[in-house]
């Protein structure tokens, strides 16, 4: 699952939630062994709840949803390039399809990595150069050695993933973060655009401090001071603690509700679902929460009418990480662009309807070139 700033809080309560359904069964065993709870249905239940601890998905998973015919895998290529930064990290490039193709860079969100893009890689790879990276800190990607998790940082990374794509201008795809990254990189390079990018796909992403534009706005940015900073440091100082409880709540399936209410709709299938929850409890909490913590600096808005290429806006009709809203403000200000909303889709719609996504992509590189 993407991670946005308000998505910590859930991530706290489904934690929580798997502490307490944990220690509690150990209490209720630890207290029938000592006679202080007489009778079996104490120890079945303590037996339950620790069992569910560790393997409640295989229970919750086939019940949630059903089976698909395609199902995501961690999809790597062997076609890589390691390129190293100044600042200690090593970026993951991975190239798809034809050499001669129209090269897409596509930079994934905040939380998952690169195999995230596994239907667009095999649905966009047959007509075009498809380029996927790992942002650092996740997946195969190192992280900085200074810490330095800001936008502008992984801006000047994806220019260095341009400068290895091709002689041809390329279209740089980002999801959520990797949209705000792009965005970026726009005010840091405007020299590229035109030359060396030919235009933008914004999926699912907004145009500035992401609490201004997800649900429950009001509320959220009222939070970010006293509660969601707080919390989001101490995810730093308990990193390795936080870490363990993320893969009890995947192992026990608790995971799966803050994918589902944040990220799909409804409509995903059971792999895709379980996919997206393995991608979130790969991902370092202190490395995410460093990530989360730069949003909150985030402001890209002066920025949207300097675009002069062509920008195509994705956005799922029912994201609330990213309401719609942020897209349509996008729409107006950027100077030639165009939206397409996917319906019965939330902000993991390139996933949950693939399908649509891949077809809206293709028309658009197709005519950029």
């Amino acid at each position: 699952m993407v991670f946005m700033p308000h998505y910590f809080l859930l991530v706290w309560l489904v934690q929580l939630l798997s502490i307490g359904v944990l220690g509690g069964g150990i209490y209720i065993l630890y207290e029938w062994y000592e006679r202080e709870l007489v009778g079996m249905s104490y120890l079945v239940a303590g037996l339950a709840m620790v069992l569910w601890s560790f393997g409640g998905r295989f229970i919750s998973l086939p019940l949630l949803r059903r089976p698909g015919t395609e199902e995501p895998k961690l999809m790597r290529t062997g076609t890589v390039q390691r390129v190293p930064r100044p600042d200690g990290s090593v970026l993951q490039v991975e190239f798809y399809g034809p050499e001669d193709g129209q090269p897409i860079i596509m930079s994934h969100g905040w939380g998952p990595n690169s195999t995230v893009w596994y239907y667009a890689k095999r649905q966009l790879s047959h007509g075009f150069r498809v380029i996927v990276w790992d942002l650092p800190g996740l997946g195969k990607s190192s992280r900085p050695k200074n810490n330095d998790y800001s936008l502008e940082k992984y801006a000047r990374d994806l220019e260095a993933v341009v400068a290895i794509a091709g002689d041809k201008p390329v279209i740089l795809l980002g999801h959520s973060m990797g949209g705000m990254i792009n965005l970026t990189f726009c005010r840091l390079f405007p020299e590229h655009l035109g030359r060396r990018v030919a235009g933008l796909i914004l999926v699912d992403t907004t145009y500035t401090n992401p609490v201004k534009t997800c649900i429950f706005s009001g509320l959220v940015r009222k939070l970010q001071k006293p509660l969601l900073e707080p919390l989001l440091y101490l995810t730093i100082l308990l990193s390795p603690i936080m870490w363990l409880i993320t893969w009890l709540s995947y192992f026990n399936g608790s995971l799966y509700i803050s994918v589902e209410l944040s990220g799909f709709t409804g409509t995903e299938t059971r792999g895709q679902l379980n996919f997206a929850g393995f991608l979130s409890a790969l991902g370092s909490p202190g490395v995410l929460a460093r990530g989360t913590l730069a949003m909150f600096n985030y402001d890209e808005t002066k920025t949207l009418a300097t675009i002069n290429v062509p920008v195509l806006i994705v956005c799922g009709a029912s994201d609330i990480a990213t309401k719609p809203v942020a897209s349509d403000r996008m729409k107006a200000e950027l100077p030639i662009a165009e939206l397409v909303t996917i319906k019965r889709g939330g902000h993991m719609a390139l996933m949950e309807q693939n399908q649509r996504f891949s077809e809206a992509v293709r028309a658009f590189c197709v005519a950029c070139t």
